[in-house]
């Protein structure tokens, strides 16, 4: 079997940690590998990748990939590019959202082999077939770590089996997203399903959150804000996710200081409680 070296431009929560795992130049001391494989998930750190490649070359034969070049995903080997416990067991999204480059990339959805793992990435789980989908929910429930759904569920798709099943996998964290207008409605929709099946809302519980697109053109401070105040009105804790394009661009402005206040569940209730009320939902 090839030794294999995979190189991050940075180190994020989901970065292996293994011995062949490495973020930035080669390590001092001597390394035995076949191929070295740069991950990029982020389109601003290819010159960076770029970059590593050259100082990796000595090493072994170097290869480039990963979300940010554009590049189709094939199978999921766990703990390879994604610390074990993250898992993807599927990829493509049916949906054309402007912002996102999934569907460009991965096209429509397609089913993968189901491997072991307690924290969903799935592009779109909820566009799979019901049979891949109560597969996932099985193997999540054999799981000894709390599951989550990080990469989110598409709130628009939520049916009624699907609370149910998610209600019984007693999960730390689920999370849909509210990205455009025409995702509020189907929001709402879910979280009164979400409710019915017995799962619990804040103040009582963090788990049902939401991630609320933010800094895009066009979007203000105050429009971002109130957008926010309205998740947090539902029920749900929002996590602002700061728009960028594809040169990592930012809008200007004190986006960062937001994003901060609207990111950790107990900040985001500290300072969100009064600018939710008389928010009209």
């Amino acid at each position: 079997m090839k030794r294999i070296a995979r190189v991050f431009p940075r180190r994020t929560r989901a970065t292996p940690t293994d011995e062949l795992a490495f973020v930035g130049e080669p390590p001092m001391f001597e390394l035995d590998v076949d191929e070295v494989h740069i991950s990029v998930a982020f389109t601003w750190d290819l010159p960076e990748a770029e970059r590593l490649a050259r100082e990796w070359s000595s090493i072994a034969p170097v290869k480039i990939g990963g979300p940010a070049t554009g590049m189709r995903g094939e199978e999921f080997v766990p703990g390879r590019y994604l610390k074990p416990g993250y898992v993807i067991s599927s990829r493509g999204c049916p949906n054309r959202c402007w912002f996102c480059s999934v569907w460009k990339r991965e096209g429509n959805t397609r089913e993968l082999p189901i491997t072991e793992g307690w924290n969903v990435l799935d592009d779109n789980l909820l566009a799979c077939a019901d049979e891949h989908i109560r597969a996932v929910f099985a193997m999540l429930k054999d799981q000894k770590h709390a599951v989550e759904f990080t990469g989110g569920l598409e709130a628009a798709r939520l049916k009624w089996w699907h609370a149910e099943a998610l209600r019984g996998l007693r999960p730390k964290q689920i999370f849909f997203a509210y990205d455009t207008e025409d995702d509020w409605e189907p929001l709402r929709e879910a979280v009164d399903v979400m409710m019915a099946a017995g799962h619990t809302l804040h103040p009582h519980s963090h788990v049902l959150r939401c991630y609320v697109l933010v800094g895009y053109p066009g979007d203000t401070y105050k429009a971002a804000e109130e957008r926010l105040a309205r998740v947090l009105g539902l029920g749900l804790t929002p996590a602002a996710m700061l728009w960028r394009n594809d040169r990592g661009k930012r809008a200007e402005g004190d986006w960062s200081a937001l994003c901060r206040r609207y990111y950790r569940p107990a900040i985001t209730h500290a300072h969100g409680r009064v600018q939710a009320q008389g928010v009209l939902l």
